[in-house]
């Protein structure tokens, strides 16, 4: 099987979407990402449906009309963390989640660290939003994407806001731009 893949530009930084047959399988914010390692082989497809459908609705997340995805997810991990990334996905838009909490979710109060683990493997950043989980003491720990843009998502839901001025107007509420 190989996987379809796109780059667009977003408020985030450039984003390489790759997808499966059964759905988005990563959303990742550095170009060579060692855990692409099992998505391979890569093909470029930027008229892939699952591809153009995680696009339109990242640009509605960033531009303030959209605060669930509905793309169907292809996680590809171990079973734990396949289960930490399903319980990221029911963190409500807005909260955020430390680490222990996912953990006792998960039947396991002493899995902090595990879970730790697993969120950082997390290869579809933003829509299973790892970016909502955070230290037990309230501050922002590590993310792929860097502390300023995990910082800057929180604010974005924080204020159910978009980022760009009009959001009923702003391209991004159907789509991004391709990178360059």
């Amino acid at each position: 099987m190989s996987y379809a893949y796109k780059t667009i530009d977003s408020p985030a930084g450039a984003l390489k979407l790759v997808a499966s047959e059964k759905g988005l399988a990563a959303l990742l914010f550095r170009e060579d990402d060692p855990s692409l390692a099992p998505l391979t082989p890569l093909v470029e497809r930027p008229n892939d449906p699952i591809l153009l459908e995680t696009e339109r609705q990242l640009g509605q997340y960033f531009a303030g009309t959209r605060k669930q995805f509905t793309v169907p997810l292809d996680f590809n991990g171990t079973e734990f963390q396949k289960r930490v990334w399903e319980a990221l996905l029911t963190i409500p838009f807005g909260e955020t989640r430390s680490y222990g909490e996912i953990a006792r979710q998960l039947g396991n109060p002493t899995a902090s660290r595990a879970v730790g683990a697993a969120n950082g493997r997390n290869p579809i950043s933003i829509i299973a939003p790892c970016h909502r989980v955070i230290g037990s003491n309230g501050k922002l720990t590590g993310y792929g994407g860097g502390l300023d843009v995990k910082e800057m998502l929180l604010s974005l839901e924080a204020k159910g806001s978009a980022l760009f001025g009009d959001a009923a107007t702003h391209p991004a509420a159907t789509g991004f731009e391709h990178a360059t």
